[in-house]
């Protein structure tokens, strides 16, 4: 896979996870911060670092098995892994500028 190839890709990745939400909080995974690390293989296997708000989310058992199959499903992936990390620990200064005017802290 070229270069080109695999930052396309990540593109692609990276829509898919702005799909998912903490149900808790209206705002997608990718601008709240909760994803550390996109890597692309030149194989197109994908793995993603990711965390959630707090270590007892209740979504710590669904929320990384969802990325893993939103990723999985973006064409070009042949397989996706999902490590879920605790450190760094998360914080709101992780989100995109557009996550913190949603959430009204701008």
């Amino acid at each position: 896979m070229h270069p080109g190839d695999k930052l396309f890709l990540e593109e692609r990745v990276t829509e898919a996870l702005r799909t998912c939400y903490d149900p808790e909080i209206p705002v997608n995974i990718y601008d709240l911060g909760l994803i550390y690390d996109i890597a692309v293989g030149d194989d197109g296997d994908v793995s993603v670092r990711m965390t959630l708000t707090a270590p007892n989310c209740p979504v710590a058992g669904s929320l990384p098995a969802e990325v893993e199959r939103k990723v999985g499903g973006v064409e070009g992936v042949s397989r996706a892994t999902v490590e879920l990390v605790w450190d760094p620990p998360w914080d709101p200064g992780k989100m995109s500028e557009a996550a913190k005017l949603e959430l009204g802290m701008m």
